[in-house]
Order: C-alpha cells, then structure tokens, then sequence
C-alpha cells in the first residue's frame, strides 16, 4: 500500500493498480503518496511532519489513528489537497463513503481539476448510482489531465457498464490503450465494444 505524496509516484502506483481491476474501478489507495510540497505554499516543519507520520499509519493500516493526524493537519493547513484525499482514503478503507465524499469536495474546492480527488469522487459516485455526476467529475480531471489513465479507464467502465455507452467507453478505451498498448484486458474490452457497436 502506497500514499498519495507526489503526482509521478502516485500514477506509477494507480498504473499498476488500475491493471488488476475492472468492476471496482480503478481506485487509490490510501498511502498512494499525497506531497504537502508545492512551491508557492510554506508548510511548518510541524505540520510537515504530523502529516509525514499519518502517511506512515496508513501505510500500517491504522486508520483511526491517521484519520486522527490527518484531522490535525487540515485543522493547520487547509490550502493543500494532500491531506483531504489521504482523508477520504482512510474513510473510504473503513467503508464510511460519505467522509470519503466530503474530504474529497473539500480537496477539489482547493483544485477542481486534482485528478486523484476526481478519480475517488468518481468512484463513489459511481457506487452510488450517480452515474451523470460521475462522468462529470471524470470529464473535470480530463480537462486538466487528460493523460490520466485511472480516469480514463474509470470513465470508460463507467460509459460501457452503468451508462451502455458503447461509443463513450470505446473511446476511452482506445485512449487508454494507446498509453498501455500490451494491456491484455482492455484489448478484449475494446474488441467486445467493437462487437457491440
């Protein structure tokens, strides 16, 4: 298990991830590397740190505890999106999908665009039945990232199995595809939707 610290780590690590899954998503987990450095913003060494050990918890599994140090963080620091997705992570561990959601909107109304915050979102909306919102806040991280894959292929499971959209997850596939050519699954997805069409 990883934690959200920076963008290169992170997408390396939901890369591998988004290939084992399918019908759950392509989902980050928590610890998948959430950087409370950004250039234009000064962190105390405190915060710095406190964040630093709820990373190391999460890592460990004890989510109570980082949830604890995570609410200290955004108590002191509510300008990054770091600590507010590492947050949701944790809820969405303990199955408590609406902390998940609201640590998630919280991160996105710092950054709209944060790909991960979308992508999470993106997945509880989807658990929800919330499908058209969903694919908003997919087509939102697309915008900024449009070489996301977890949100490539969340939008494209989203479009073929919750909205039968075949030419939409064809689409998405296809992109997907073109940035993990040898990807055997999404060949075969991409074959079927052809089929289909």
């Amino acid at each position: 298990m990883k934690i959200y610290m920076n963008m290169r780590q992170c997408i390396a690590q939901v890369i591998v991830m988004c290939l084992l899954t399918l019908i759950n998503g392509c989902a980050t987990q928590p610890g998948t590397s959430a950087a409370m450095k950004r250039p234009d913003i000064a962190v105390s060494r405190d915060v710095q740190n406190t964040f630093d050990q709820a990373l190391q918890l999460l890592q460990q599994q004890q989510y109570d505890d980082a949830i604890m140090l995570l609410n200290t963080v955004v108590e002191r620091e509510k300008r990054l999106t770091a600590p507010y997705i590492n947050l949701a992570m944790a809820y969405r561990q303990k199955g408590d999908d609406k902390q998940a959601e609201e640590n998630l909107l919280k991160a996105l109304a710092i950054d709209n665009t944060q790909p991960i915050a979308n992508n999470e979102l993106g997945i509880i909306y989807r658990k929800q039945g919330r499908f058209a919102d969903a694919k908003k806040v997919y087509i939102t991280a697309l915008s900024e990232y449009p070489d996301y894959l977890p949100v490539i292929k969340n939008l494209g499971i989203l479009c073929d199995i919750y909205m039968q959209d075949a030419q939409c997850a064809l689409e998405q596939f296809e992109k997907y595809q073109q940035q993990v050519p040898d990807d055997k699954t999404i060949k075969v997805w991409i074959a079927d939707l052809k089929t289909r069409i």
